[in-house]
Formats: structure tokens, C-alpha cells, sequence
């Protein structure tokens, strides 16, 4: 019977000692791989949201880029060169007379750079009706082309103030040759 109690006692031990044991040299281990690999995970997943964000943030971007390239295509549209600054000056000298207007006095200064564009300031001078002065600023506005009018002084031409002296600057926006060949370039 002692020879069943040291087997029994044996096969206690080993019944006993195996899940002991593999509990320390294989699940424990295993656990903390499998937390390991769960912590990995939930960082990797949370640095796919981060990019899946910055990604689409990107998109936004580009879109609000072509928006704004679009944009800037149809000013510079509006924008002469710097050839076609005679004919605007024209086209102006011909809306004050088409307005009811005396053909302007025109005195031409040096273009100066306003940003990435340059500007042509000239100073005019022209009488008429005030209704007629009215119609020649309406239709200045509806160009094409931008312009802007500043320094305005209107006077009385005569003495019953039928008719008015008006003198400002008139500024026409264009792009310089130079410079659109070097945009053009990149």
C-alpha cells in the first residue's frame, strides 16, 4: 500500500504540477504576448484614424487649392497685359464721350507694382452733365477689365450747374509681360 501512497503521491504531484507549470512557462507568457499584440493594435488602429483624417483633410485642401487656382485664372483673365493698356485707355476715353461727356484730358504717370500685378495710374480730367458723369462711372464698373477710381473732385463747370468738372485718377490693373512669361515658365 505505501508503494500506491509515493505513486499516488506522485501522480498527485505531476496532476497537480503540470497545470502549475504550464500556466508559468505557457500561458503567462502567452498572455502577456496576446496583451502586447492587443495594445499594438489599438496604437495601430488609432494612428490609421489620425491618417485616415489627415487624408482626408488633404482632400479638402486640394479641393480649396483648385478652388483658389480657379480663382486666380479668372482674374488674371480680367487683367491686361501690359500691350493692351492703350486700348483700355481708349475703351475709357470712348465710354465718358458715349456717356454724354467732353473726350478726358489724360496724363499718363509710371506704372507702379500693386502685389503680384502692376498698376498704370492716369490722371483725368473731363466735363459734362452730372447724369452723364453718373452713366460714365456705371459703365467703367461693368468693364471687363479692373480699374479702380480715386481721388474724385467734382466741381461746378458753369455758372448755372448744368454742367460739372470732374477730375480723379483712374488706375487699370495688368500684368506685366515680364512676369507672365516667368508664371507661364513655371
Amino acid at each position: 500500500m505505501r508503494h500506491y501512497g509515493a505513486l499516488g503521491a506522485s501522480v498527485a504531484l505531476v496532476v497537480v504540477g503540470l497545470p502549475v507549470a504550464a500556466y508559468f512557462l505557457v500561458f503567462r507568457p502567452m498572455n502577456a504576448e496576446v496583451k502586447h499584440l492587443k495594445d499594438e493594435i489599438t496604437h495601430r488602429e488609432g494612428l490609421l484614424a489620425k491618417l485616415k483624417e489627415e487624408t482626408a483633410r488633404n482632400a479638402d485642401l486640394e479641393r480649396a487649392n483648385q478652388e483658389i487656382a480657379e480663382s486666380i485664372r479668372k482674374i488674371e483673365a480680367r487683367l491686361p497685359t501690359n500691350k493692351e493698356i492703350d486700348a483700355i485707355v481708349r475703351q475709357v476715353s470712348d465710354t465718358a464721350v458715349e456717356s454724354g461727356l467732353q473726350p478726358p484730358s489724360i496724363k499718363s504717370a509710371k506704372a507702379v507694382p500693386a502685389g503680384l500685378y502692376m498698376e498704370q495710374p492716369l490722371e483725368m480730367e473731363t466735363t459734362g452733365t452730372f447724369t452723364g458723369f453718373r452713366n460714365f462711372l456705371s459703365r467703367v464698373e461693368k468693364m471687363e477689365r479692373i480699374t479702380r477710381i480715386h481721388n474724385m473732385k467734382v466741381t461746378e463747370h458753369n455758372k448755372d450747374g448744368a454742367e460739372v468738372k470732374v477730375s480723379f485718377s483712374l488706375s487699370i490693373y495688368f500684368m506685366d509681360d515680364a512676369a507672365t512669361k516667368v508664371s507661364q515658365a513655371n
